[in-house]
C-alpha cells in the first residue's frame, strides 16, 4: 500500500486483534451484547423510525416533512459505508464530483453546476452530524458511515431551524450514542476486488464501555483501502512554435489503477449524566483520507483511461471537536450544541490540458511561447505546462441554543440562536518547472500565478415554530428565522510584475510585458500602494509606483483583492440580512394517515467574487409549495408516503469558469422546479421490500445571459428560459428486496439492490454542455447472499453486478478546453467477502 504511516499501522492492528478477541469473547459470553436492534429474530421491515428533524423526537409517520430515514439496521445491510452509498437510496439527491472529498451536493433540483470552489457559492444543501453543522465551502465532508444509528434526509427549504445553507434541504447523520446499560462491541471487515482493477478492503470495530451507572464511553476506529480502476497510460503533448518546438511524454508517470485511496479515522463519544434530566456529551471526530491518481477519465484515451503529466493526489484531514449538553428547566427541554471543525487539505493537479489549449488558443502568434513569455532565466523557451499545488484550511465554529416546550401540550414552541463562524485560507501555486524569475510571480521564481486569500463567513440567526392542535386530527404550524450574513475575502491573485519593464519609459501599459506572461489586468498590477491606489492607476497617471504595501495574507507578495477605507485597505465585505418562514397545516383524516401542506422559503448568503474587476453577487431564495402524505397500512406492514411540490428559485446564483479559468458568481434568472417524490417500504414474513423514487422538472424561467443583465441582442443568451437545469436526473429510483429464511441456527438471506436514473445535463449553458456532453442515463444493481448468527454474519456480494459505466460527473479542466471533456464514473463491478462478530 502506498503512503504507510504508523498511525494507519496502529489502526489496523488494533483493529485485527479486536477481531480475534471478540470472536471467542461473543462464543463464550452473547449474554453480554447489548444488540436488540441486530437479534436474528427481528424481521428485516423497520417499523417504527424515531427522528429529530424538528428538533424533537418523533416517529417519522408523525412528521409532516418530506424526510427519508435510513436506519441503522438497513445501513448495514447494504453496506453503507460512505456518500456515494447513501445517496443512491436518496430519490431527491443528486451531487457532482471529481474525486473522494470533493462532492457538491443538490436537493430537488436545485442546480445551477460548477458549485464546489474554495472562492464559490456556498452549498445549498446543509449537512449535519449529530447536533452539529459540518457543511463546508469547498465540498461536502464525506464521513465514513459505521455505527450510525441513521441517516434522515429533509428535502425541500429548511431555512427555519437549519438556516443559510439549508436553502434546498439537509442531510443528517446521527451517530449511535453511549450506552450505560452494558458492555459491548462488533468488529467486521471486508476484502474486494474491483473489474479491470485491484484488490481492496476494509476493518471496523466499536466498543461501548460503561464507565458507571452515569457514564458511558463509545469508540468508533476504522481503515480503508479502495483499489484503483484507471489506468495513466503513455501519450505525448506538443507545443507550439512547430517545427523546432516541445513536445513531452508521461513515462516517468505511467501506472495501471492508479487511482486508489485510503481513508482511516475514529470518533469518540463520553455520555455522561450529570442527573435525571441533565446530559452532557462531548465528541471528537477524526478523519483522513489519501487520494492518488485521477478519478475521471478520458473517452478519447480509452475506457477507464487517461494520460497525466505531473502527479496527481489530494490529502484531507479533518478533526471536530463537539459538545452537546441537553436538560430540562421546569418542563421545558434545553439543548446547546456547540462544535469546532478544523479541516486541511492539500492537493497536486496535472494542468497540462490547460496549456494544451491555451497553446492552441494563441497559435497565431506562436503559442505560449510567442505570447505568455515562458522563458527560463536565460530567455530560452520552456516546457510550458504547469503543476498546480493547492492547500486549504478551512476552520468552523457552531453554537446553537435551544429551548423546546413539552411535546404532549396542544400549543408547543422550539426557539433558539445560533452563531457561526467559517473561515478558509486558501492557497494555489501554478508552477512551470524553471520559469524565469521576470515571468513568475514576485519573490516565488518557478510560480507562474499565485492565488493566497483569506475567506470568512458568519451567520447570526434566531429562530422559532410554535405549532397547536387546532382540533385532535388538525395541527397548524408557523415558524421564521431571521438572519445576518457577513462574508469577507482579501488577498492576491494573479502574475507577478516583470522588473525588467520600466515603468518611467512612457510606454504604454499595455506594452509586453508589464507584468508576467503579458497581462496587465490581474497580479501585482493590481496591487496597491499607500493611499489606496493600485500600481496599476499609478504607472497610469504618472505617480510613484516604488510604495507597494506588503501582503495581507501571508505568502502573498501583496494584496490586490481588498477594498479601500479611509486610504486602508481592508477586505472587501458581503452582508445581508432578511427572514425565512415556513407555515404547515397537518390533517390526520384517520389512524395511521397524515396528510399535509407545506409553505416554506429558504435562502443562501451572498457574497465576493476573487477575482477583482467583478462585482459581489447577491442572496438567492428558494421558496416552496408542497402538499404530501403518510399512510401505514396493512396493520403496519406497509408505509406509503410521498409528496408533490413546486419551488420558485429566484436570482439564482450561477458559478461558472470564465475568462482565464476564474470562478466567477453571478445571480441567474429565475427557475421554476416541479416534482414529485415517494417511499415505499412493505415487509411481508420473511420478504422485506423498499422503493423510493422522484421526478423532478426544473427549468429557467428566464434566459440566462453571459453578464447579469441581457443586452436584448439575444448574442449573449447563454442558456434561453426554458433550459433544464443541469445535474439532476428527471428520473431517478431506486429498490430493494431482502428475503429471509432460517438456516439451521442461522438466518439466511438474498439481497438485490437496483437503482435507475435519467439523463442530464452537465451544464447549463447550453453550449458548454454540447461541448462537455450529456450524463447518460444508467441502471445499476448489487447482490449479496449472507447469513446471520447471533454474534456473526458473512456474506458474499457483488455491486454494480453488470459492470455499468454510469456517470457521475462530466467535466473540462479549464473554461477554454473544449477539446477534452472527462467522465467521473460509478466504481466498475466489484466482488467481495464481509464478515462481522459482535460481542
Amino acid at each position: 500500500m502506498k503512503h504507510g504511516s504508523v498511525r494507519r499501522g496502529t489502526i489496523a492492528v488494533l483493529l485485527a486483534s479486536a477481531t480475534f478477541v471478540a470472536m471467542p469473547a461473543a462464543a463464550q459470553d452473547a449474554s453480554t451484547a447489548n444488540t436488540p436492534a441486530d437479534d436474528t429474530t427481528q424481521s428485516d421491515f423497520q417499523d417504527d423510525i424515531i427522528v429529530t428533524a424538528q428538533k424533537r423526537d418523533e416517529n417519522i409517520q408523525d412528521v409532516a416533512i418530506s424526510i427519508q430515514a435510513i436506519g441503522t439496521r438497513r445501513l448495514d445491510q447494504l453496506n453503507v459505508t460512505n456518500f456515494n452509498d447513501y445517496t443512491q437510496l436518496l430519490p431527491s439527491v443528486a451531487f457532482q464530483t471529481s474525486q473522494p472529498g470533493l462532492t457538491t451536493v443538490y436537493m430537488r433540483g436545485v442546480a445551477s453546476g460548477g458549485d464546489g470552489n474554495h472562492s464559490g457559492s456556498l452549498p445549498s444543501v446543509g449537512t449535519y452530524l449529530d447536533e452539529q453543522p459540518v457543511t463546508t465551502i469547498g465540498g461536502t465532508l464525506d464521513i465514513h458511515i459505521y455505527d450510525i444509528a441513521r441517516i434522515e434526509s429533509l428535502a425541500g427549504p429548511q431555512g427555519t431551524l437549519y438556516g443559510a445553507s439549508s436553502q434546498a434541504g439537509t442531510i443528517r447523520i446521527i451517530t449511535n450514542k453511549p450506552d450505560t446499560s452494558g458492555f459491548y462491541g462488533r468488529v467486521d471487515g471486508e476484502v474486494n476486488t474491483v473489474e479491470s482493477g485491484g484488490v481492496g478492503g476494509r476493518i471496523e470495530g466499536m466498543i461501548n464501555a460503561p464507565l458507571s451507572d452515569m457514564a458511558a464511553l463509545r469508540v468508533t476506529g476504522f481503515y480503508q483501502r479502495d483499489a484503483g480502476y484507471i489506468d495513466n497510460v503513455p501519450g505525448t503533448r506538443s507545443f507550439l512554435p512547430q517545427p523546432g518546438g516541445i513536445t513531452v511524454n508521461n513515462d516517468a508517470f505511467v501506472e495501471k489503477d492508479y487511482n486508489d485511496n485510503e481513508t482511516w479515522g475514529g470518533r469518540a463519544a463520553l455520555k455522561i449524566d450529570l442527573d435525571d434530566t441533565w446530559t452532557v456529551t462531548p465528541t471528537v471526530l477524526y478523519q483522513e483520507l489519501r487520494t492518488d491518481g485521477s478519478f475521471a477519465y478520458d473517452p478519447q484515451v480509452g475506457d477507464l483511461q487517461v494520460q497525466r503529466f505531473y502527479p496527481e493526489y489530494r490529502r484531507d484531514r479533518f478533526i471536530q471537536g463537539a459538545l452537546t449538553i441537553e436538560g430540562q428547566i421546569g418542563n421545558w427541554d434545553v439543548t446547546y450544541a456547540g462544535a469546532y471543525l478544523d479541516r486541511r487539505t492539500a492537493q497536486s493537479s496535472d494542468y497540462t490540458d490547460y496549456s494544451e489549449s491555451y497553446d492552441s488558443l494563441y497559435s497565431s502568434v506562436g503559442g505560449l511561447a510567442g505570447y505568455f513569455y515562458y522563458q527560463d532565466a536565460a530567455g530560452n523557451t520552456i516546457d510550458p505546462r504547469q503543476n498546480v499545488l493547492a492547500t486549504d484550511h478551512f476552520k468552523k465554529l457552531s453554537q446553537e441554543l435551544r429551548v423546546a416546550s413539552p411535546a404532549s401540550e396542544p400549543f408547543r414552541i422550539v426557539a433558539g440562536m445560533f452563531y457561526q463562524r467559517q473561515s478558509n485560507l486558501i492557497n494555489q501555486d501554478y508552477q512551470i518547472p524553471n520559469l524565469g524569475a521576470d515571468v513568475s510571480v514576485n519573490g516565488r521564481p518557478g510560480t507562474l500565478w499565485l492565488t493566497q486569500q483569506e475567506r470568512v463567513d458568519k451567520d447570526y440567526a434566531v429562530f422559532g415554530e410554535a405549532s397547536f392542535d387546532v382540533l385532535p386530527t388538525v395541527t397548524l404550524t408557523a415558524g421564521g428565522r431571521a438572519f445576518i450574513y457577513d462574508n469577507s475575502l482579501i488577498g492576491f491573485f494573479g502574475f507577478g510584475r516583470n522588473p525588467g519593464v520600466d515603468p518611467a519609459d512612457g510606454r504604454p501599459f499595455t506594452a509586453t510585458p508589464f507584468n508576467a506572461a503579458g497581462s496587465g489586468q490581474t497580479g501585482v498590477a493590481g496591487c496597491y500602494l499607500a493611499g489606496g491606489i493600485t500600481l496599476r492607476d499609478a504607472y497610469l497617471n504618472g505617480g510613484d509606483t516604488s510604495t507597494l504595501l506588503p501582503g495581507i495574507v501571508d505568502g502573498s507578495p501583496c494584496t490586490n483583492l481588498a477594498a479601500v477605507s479611509g486610504g486602508n485597505i481592508v477586505p472587501r465585505k458581503a452582508s445581508g440580512s432578511g427572514v425565512t418562514y415556513r407555515f404547515n397545516a397537518t390533517w390526520k383524516p384517520v389512524e395511521d394517515v397524515l396528510l399535509y401542506g407545506t409553505w416554506s422559503r429558504g435562502f443562501r448568503p451572498g457574497g465576493i467574487n476573487r477575482r477583482g474587476d467583478i462585482g459581489s453577487y447577491a442572496a438567492d431564495f428558494l421558496t416552496n409549495y408542497e402538499l404530501g402524505w403518510k399512510t401505514t397500512l396493512l396493520d403496519g406492514k406497509l408505509r406509503f408516503n410521498g409528496a408533490v411540490y413546486q419551488q420558485n428559485w429566484d436570482a439564482f446564483q450561477f458559478s461558472f469558469l470564465g475568462e482565464n479559468s476564474f470562478t466567477i458568481i453571478q445571480n441567474g434568472p429565475d427557475a421554476r422546479i416541479r416534482g414529485i417524490e415517494s417511499d415505499i417500504n412493505l415487509g411481508v414474513g420473511p420478504l422485506s421490500l423498499t422503493a423510493a423514487g422522484s421526478y423532478t422538472d426544473a427549468k429557467t424561467r428566464t434566459d440566462l445571459c453571459a453578464a447579469q443583465i441581457c443586452d436584448g441582442t439575444g448574442d449573449d443568451i447563454l442558456a434561453p428560459a426554458g433550459t433544464r437545469l443541469p445535474i439532476t436526473p428527471r428520473f431517478k429510483v431506486s429498490g430493494t428486496a431482502r428475503y429471509s429464511v432460517p438456516v439451521g441456527a442461522a438466518k439466511g438471506y438474498v439481497q438485490l439492490l437496483v437503482a435507475h436514473q435519467s439523463s442530464a445535463a452537465s451544464d447549463i449553458r447550453v453550449d458548454k454542455a454540447a461541448a462537455i456532453g450529456r450524463l447518460a442515463a444508467y441502471t445499476t444493481g448489487n447482490l449479496a447472499v449472507g447469513a446471520e448468527l447471533k454474534n456473526f454474519t458473512f456474506e458474499v456480494f457483488a455491486q454494480n453486478v453488470w459492470d455499468e459505466r454510469g456517470q457521475l460527473t462530466r467535466f473540462q479542466q479549464c473554461g477554454t478546453c473544449d477539446q477534452r471533456p472527462y467522465i467521473v464514473p460509478i466504481r466498475p463491478r466489484t466482488i467481495g467477502l464481509r464478515a462481522g462478530a459482535k460481542f
